[in-house]
């Protein structure tokens, strides 16, 4: 009985995974995607260009924003006048209607330096959004082309 019980014990499988096939398999993939890599084309983004508007609005009113979030009003390029975030969309529907004789058709034009959060420009778009403000866009740097 002691001889059959050895054989048995001998002749029992293992219940293991063997991994080195796995293993081999996962560099032979990363060999070849290190390999592509470099061969892939990059992808090219086409940005929109602006054109030209159809006409030039008399009046614009331009918020600037500075260092620290500073908020700043002017109009046509006159000298900027220090304004808060709370009263920003009081302010500049005030100088719509004044500006050109009737709400809404001053546009509003936002800048800000560049580095500013976008999270500030996005604070005063609503701003203005909620205020009721309309015909709001943003400065664009124009380039010699």
């Amino acid at each position: 009985m002691a001889e059959t019980s050895l054989r048995s014990r001998r002749r029992r499988t293992k219940n293991e995974i063997n991994m080195v096939p796995f293993i081999d398999v996962m560099l032979v993939l990363l060999i070849i995607f290190m390999v592509s890599a470099p061969l892939m084309p990059t992808g090219v983004v086409d940005l929109p260009s602006i054109g030209k508007a159809r006409q030039a609005p008399d009046k614009v009113i331009e918020v600037v924003l500075g260092k620290d979030d500073a908020l700043t009003m002017s109009i046509d390029k006159a000298a900027p006048v220090a304004i808060d975030l709370a009263s920003l969309a009081e302010r500049v529907k005030d100088e719509q209607e004044r500006a050109a004789g009737g709400p809404d058709n001053a546009p509003v034009i936002i800048s800000a330096r560049k580095d500013v959060r976008y999270d500030a420009v996005v604070q005063v778009m609503d701003r203005l959004q909620r205020g009721g403000v309309k015909r709001v866009g943003l400065a664009v740097r124009t380039t010699g082309g």
